[in-house]
């Protein structure tokens, strides 16, 4: 027999997943009090919201977070530059803001320490910050190479008309319904 967790239990357990995935004391300036969750069937956190706004969801397949722009702001604010920073060319940086990938072409600087599959931040010139997604390849290799993608972008930071930013391909990407019968 399961019994629920508490909206404290939830939020203490991301925390610690950020922690983990981001480094010490990342978990609770990413996540304050009152965020909120969205829950999947089976009763595991999928995502993270704070006032309604999505700062992260939880991957099902490896239990990482997976930051909406909102979270990467507030994860910009408590990591100091370079950590997990990918900065583009200014030239590109419009394009990217409004969801395109980066590619690795026109990385001018990337925290060596970056692993691929990790989740970063695209930042411009000055720390400004672009977007975040995925890590395809690992930093030194963002310089490294002068072709393919470095970051497969999840949200960029430029809004539509709507005054909503980018969707993000994990918001469209339902997991749930593609496992859906599957006993976990």
């Amino acid at each position: 027999m399961s019994t629920p967790y508490s909206e404290n239990s939830l939020l203490a357990r991301v925390q610690t997943i950020a922690d983990y995935q981001f480094g010490s004391l990342c978990g609770t300036a990413l996540f304050p009090e009152g965020c909120t969750f969205t829950l999947s069937t089976t009763g595991r956190v999928r995502q993270i919201l704070y006032n309604g706004v999505r700062l992260a969801t939880v991957r099902a397949s490896d239990g990482r977070l997976t930051l909406g722009i909102e979270g990467a702001k507030r994860l910009q604010a408590v990591i100091p530059a370079p950590g997990y920073r990918v900065v583009i060319r200014e030239d590109v940086a419009e394009f990217v803001a409004q969801g395109k990938n980066a590619f690795a072409k026109h990385v001018i600087a990337a925290d060596p320490d970056i692993r691929a599959g990790d989740d970063v931040l695209v930042v411009a010139e000055h720390d400004r910050l672009i977007a975040c997604g995925g890590a395809l390849i690992s930093g030194s290799e963002m310089l490294a190479f002068n072709y393919g993608v470095a970051v497969k972008v999840r949200q960029g930071s430029e809004k539509d008309a709507s005054g909503k930013y980018q969707p993000t391909a994990d918001e469209s990407d339902d997991e749930e319904a593609r496992h859906e019968g599957r006993a976990d």
